[in-house]
């Protein structure tokens, strides 16, 4: 009898240790796969009832008088009853959702048993405190089965079986718990004085505890190994779906690639073609004027300047279209930003007076700014011929095209602005992307590639309706010093 305590403890002690394995061991698998988690439900039962256990046996070795045991035995009945309504919980969850009112009832539920018990510790004996404990287990034990027998109805798991034959032994052994109660004729008051029965039956209900805990955790871990096995399996779907995209895009930019060399060559050559043109008819009439014998000096001097400056904007096309496809970094010198418009206005204003077109120069400021003058020319003369072309075909008095330019301290902006149509709305989205002209004769070339060398001087470039309702470019460049 005076080893009967300690005994009883070590039991309890022995059984606590085993789930505490089962739970850390768990709770390691789980987190080194994290593919499924785990229902908070069942961990938490787990940890309540590992918890109840070492409680109640730290109880079972003070323990004195069974009748009026200490309050620890509150704690420790408290946590075997939220062990099993976690328990409970957990086996609803796999036919439906807990909804949050009945899981706050279930905890509600708590809070009653605990005032119930602390009652019966007070007030209440052995007997009926045990009784109480065994009646609720019986009925949530009942429920348990139920529930499992409905998940196996669509679950197949063997582990779900086993839970519920380790639950109907745990029913089992309560009912016999009840039994040997009833045929006790004497109240226990002390620990040796508890009928054997009950001490075995108390324990063998604690091992099916045990068992159906380690049938909970091995569901867990096979649906587990399930998603493990079809994450891998759609793991190699996704890698054949990737492989094919990844051939699929190589072959569209194959495709595209060539497409777009065929177009980049027509626009080049759309480019090149006026200045060419030019030089020919400059050519033509040169040799006519010769042969007739009628030229002057001033009128060759006149055509060699045309050709010579032809010559040099097809030299300064070449030159940018090579050092962008080279992808260098652009070599930039101080260049007063003026003087380089200025500078232009020969090639363009021939042109522009022919088609009655005004140019107005409102260009501020002295500053030398960090730039290539070859293609910062090539983005001028762009967009003034954008502008003279697109107010070319319209029936107006007042052609007139606007260049300006502002500096601030920490940047500079050219703007250059026409009263023509301007550009249609259902364009301007993508009126800086390759190939996107609204020309007929165009290819889109002239706005790309002037954005392309605005974006290797590190600035930007962008479209606004002009006050007069027209086209305006607006460049803007950081001003660097030198």
């Amino acid at each position: 009898p005076r080893m009967l305590k300690p005994l009883i403890a070590l039991y309890f002690f022995i059984l606590a240790a085993i789930q505490l394995g089962l739970l850390i061991g768990l709770f390691h698998y789980h987190r080194s796969r994290n593919l499924v988690r785990p229902s908070p439900y069942w961990m938490g039962s787990l940890i309540a009832n590992i918890s109840a256990l070492f409680v109640f046996g730290l109880g079972v070795i003070f323990v004195d008088d069974v009748e009026r045991p200490a309050f620890n035995f509150t704690i420790a009945n408290t946590l075997f009853y939220v062990a099993a309504i976690y328990q409970w919980l957990f086996c609803k969850s796999l036919t439906q959702p807990v909804s949050k009112r009945f899981d706050s009832l279930a905890k509600g539920s708590i809070v009653i048993f605990f005032s119930i018990f602390e009652l019966l510790r007070h007030y209440g004996n052995f007997e009926i405190r045990t009784a109480y404990m065994v009646s609720l287990a019986l009925l949530l034990f009942g429920s348990q089965i139920y529930q499992l027998r409905l998940i196996r109805r669509n679950d197949s798991s063997p582990q779900l079986t086993y839970l519920e034959y380790a639950t109907m032994i745990e029913l089992s052994f309560a009912v016999c718990r009840l039994v040997v109660l009833g045929l006790s004729t004497f109240s226990v008051q002390r620990v040796e004085q508890l009928p054997q029965a009950l001490i075995f039956f108390t324990i063998a209900q604690l091992v099916a505890n045990t068992v159906a805990y380690i049938a909970i955790g091995s569901y867990w871990t096979e649906k587990m190994a399930l998603s493990s096995a079809a994450f891998s399996n759609e793991n190699e779907v996704i890698k054949k779906l990737l492989l094919e995209r990844d051939e699929l895009i190589a072959s569209l930019l194959k495709a595209n690639k060539t497409a777009a060399t065929g177009a980049l060559s027509a626009s080049i050559a759309h480019e090149l073609n006026q200045p060419i043109t030019a030089i020919s008819l400059n050519t033509e009439f040169l040799k006519l004027k010769m042969d007739k014998g009628a030229e002057t000096s001033a009128e060759i001097r006149d055509v060699i300047q045309n050709i010579e400056q032809d010559n040099h904007r097809i030299s300064r096309i070449v030159s940018t279209l090579r050092n962008i496809f080279q992808q260098d970094q652009v070599e930039l010198t101080p260049i007063n930003l003026n003087n380089l418009i200025q500078d232009l206005m020969p090639i363009i204003m021939p042109q522009a007076k022919n088609l009655g077109i005004q140019i107005n120069m409102n260009l501020t400021g002295n500053h030398l700014m960090p730039m290539n003058s070859n293609e910062f020319s090539q983005v001028i003369l762009n967009l003034l011929n954008n502008a003279i072309q697109s107010l070319s075909i319209l029936d107006i008095q007042h052609k007139k095209i606007d260049i300006s330019t502002q500096f601030t301290q920490s940047e500079m902006k050219l703007s250059i602005a026409d009263n023509g149509l301007g550009v249609p709305k259902e364009l301007r989205a993508n009126l800086f992307n390759l190939m996107s002209s609204n020309k007929k004769d165009g290819m889109g070339l002239g706005l790309w590639l002037s954005k392309h060398i605005v974006d290797r001087h590190q600035g930007s470039i962008s479209y606004q309706v002009s006050d007069a309702g027209g086209a305006e470019f607006v460049i803007t460049l950081p001003l660097k010093p030198i």
